[in-house]
């Protein structure tokens, strides 16, 4: 709720950019102008009420100035009968002191030596007298002819008005002298009360407004909402204006919603022509630049095995055949955080870890490329099991099949291999303005391709590269421990000079009975293979069960290691 109320406040943060409410911003300008309004009213008329303040003021201290100088004259022919000045200056004292009512107020005779004849005060200690200016403008006006006045004085450190008049039976400066901020203080306690009755009459007043304008702006409310999750989804919505009131604002709406439903269609064509990561640079810089970036990327090249007799038997029904396969297939590599390079007819391109803003943050690129080869391994499967199923209803209805059924039946049992390799590459657009594409360049992409052609050598699903395996191993923490690598050989591809390792990566939940103790066995007879003792790696391979073993006792059988042999095969085909 509290939430809520903020939201509709102070609005909500998108990007490094907060949307304030417009009924916020309408509220702020008006209170802001009723305050401002109202507290400058009140200020202007504090200043007039003080101007008359001051002028009751210099009537006042004028009024008691002379009434404590008639009496200092009076006290001053006494003590010229009595000669007791002291009972004189305790009398005047006394006087002075009757006149002030504020605790800072004083009077006081200042000698022409600026030493204090008398000082009278309510509630204060006068310090010594130290304004030399005012002093100084004192004797200067009375020696122009004029022995009295109004002037501002600095008393103990505080600014005071004051009036004076030269005595001269006592030959002192008779003053008068009210601190100014005591004088105005009654003043500023009367604009504090008035400045919180405006502002209480404010805050109600803004409340009422706030109920006021949610309810005719409504509608704005809604929409930026819709807008706002639009922007966070990125998929246009249309917004709901039931009810809405036949205004401006609901003009708007419709005018949005159709805009909407267009662009939308738009971009859902969009979406299947272009890469995820290319929809969202597009969205967020609103353009598709011709620029690439070197990444380390995870690579993953599928290829349909016996395509061309495929595409022999089936005719144009390929292109059923491979959407029914490209279908389920791209849909678990972008499930896995993939994004597809290209498709040139049986071949399918993917790249893993481009994807930086959508990718979770914990997941390992080249784990998810083994995992989605797995799944692409599946959805073949799952479609020569559907095939198969066709094929059985078919049988059971006919009794058999023709031999073009049975040609068709064989070019329907899909069986795809996958190759994964990666590194540094280089990533972006390239073409022109006019047409452009989404590609990935390097020789890792070579390499992909050409460890997916090796699946049909050494009779797996997945072969990966060296860099797959310490990526997982190193890179995907827990995760990694549940693919299991199997050194398949150490090869020399054509066009290459030197050898590298490939392996076949199984996940250890898929693996069947037996499996492990048979991969175990492999790996004993490869470390006989790499040695050179053919033999007993012929052995070895010759009672294992996996496919890949036939491969090595097919090389050994009946065969000793070359001549200088370093444990490297070399590939005489792409």
């Amino acid at each position: 709720m509290f939430a809520e109320l903020k939201e509709s406040i102070i609005g909500r943060k998108v990007g490094n950019t907060r949307v304030i409410p417009v009924t916020s911003k309408i509220l702020f300008v008006f209170i802001l102008i009723i305050l401002v309004s109202n507290l400058a009213s009140n200020y202007i008329n504090l200043m007039f009420n003080r101007t008359e303040l001051i002028t009751q003021m210099k009537d006042l201290l004028g009024k008691d100035l002379r009434d404590i100088y008639t009496f200092c004259n009076n006290q001053y022919e006494i003590f010229q009968l009595t000669r007791d000045e002291k009972k004189s200056l305790d009398a005047i004292k006394l006087k002075g002191s009757a006149q002030l009512k504020n605790s800072r107020a004083v009077v006081f005779g200042l000698k022409r030596d600026q030493k204090y004849f008398f000082t009278a005060a309510k509630a204060i200690q006068v310090a010594p007298f130290a304004d030399r200016a005012s002093f100084d403008l004192m004797e200067k006006n009375r020696a122009q002819g004029s022995d009295e006045g109004l002037m501002p004085m600095r008393i103990n450190n505080h600014e005071y008005f004051a009036a004076y008049k030269y005595n001269p039976k006592w030959e002192m400066y008779l003053v008068r002298a009210e601190e100014e901020n005591e004088f105005y203080q009654k003043q500023r306690e009367i604009f504090r009360n008035v400045s919180i009755i405006i502002a209480v009459i404010t805050f109600l007043s803004a409340v009422v407004g706030t109920i006021l304008l949610r309810r005719i702006l409504r509608y704005v409310r809604q929409l930026t909402r819709s807008i706002m999750r639009m922007a966070e989804t990125q998929q246009l919505e249309i917004v709901d204006l039931k009810k809405a009131p036949n205004d401006d604002i609901t003009y708007l709406g419709m005018a949005f919603n159709s805009l909407s439903s267009t662009v939308n269609n738009l971009i859902s064509i969009f979406r299947k022509f272009a890469n995820q990561d290319i929809v969202i640079k597009a969205y967020r810089d609103r353009e598709v630049k011709l620029e690439g970036v070197q990444k380390n990327l995870t690579i993953m090249f599928s290829d349909i095995k016996s395509f061309t007799f495929i595409t022999e038997t089936l005719g144009t029904d390929i292109i059923r055949l491979l959407n029914l396969h490209y279908d389920k297939a791209i849909r678990e590599i972008v499930e896995h955080d993939g994004i597809i390079g290209a498709i040139i007819g049986d071949a399918l391109l993917a790249v893993f870890g481009a994807m930086d803003e959508m990718a979770d943050e914990h997941a390992n690129k080249s784990l998810q490329a083994v995992l989605a080869g797995y799944k692409m391994q599946e959805v073949a499967e799952n479609l020569r099991a559907d095939m198969t199923a066709k094929r059985d209803a078919i049988l059971k209805k006919k009794g058999k099949l023709t031999p073009e059924e049975e040609r068709v039946y064989k070019a329907v049992l899909l069986e795809v291999g996958v190759g994964i390799d990666g590194g540094e590459v280089f990533y972006g657009t390239l073409g022109s303005h006019v047409r452009m594409t989404n590609t990935v360049i390097g020789d890792n992409v070579n390499a992909a391709s050409r460890l997916e052609g090796l699946t049909r050598v050494y009779k797996v699903p997945v072969i990966c590269s060296q860099f797959v395996k310490n990526d997982i191993e190193e890179n995907a923490g827990s995760d990694g421990e549940k693919i299991y690598f199997q050194e398949l050989d150490t090869v020399q591809v054509k066009g290459k000079t030197t050898g590298t390792h490939i392996y076949w990566p199984v996940p250890k939940d898929e693996m069947e009975p037996g499996m492990e103790k048979a991969l175990v066995s492999f790996s004993r007879g490869l470390k006989l293979y790499y040695k050179g003792d053919w033999p007993a790696a012929y052995k070895e391979f010759s009672k294992n069960k996996l496919k890949v073993a036939r491969v090595f006792e097919e090389r050994t059988y009946r065969s000793k290691a070359p001549k200088k042999w370093n444990g490297i095969w070399e590939m005489k085909t792409k």
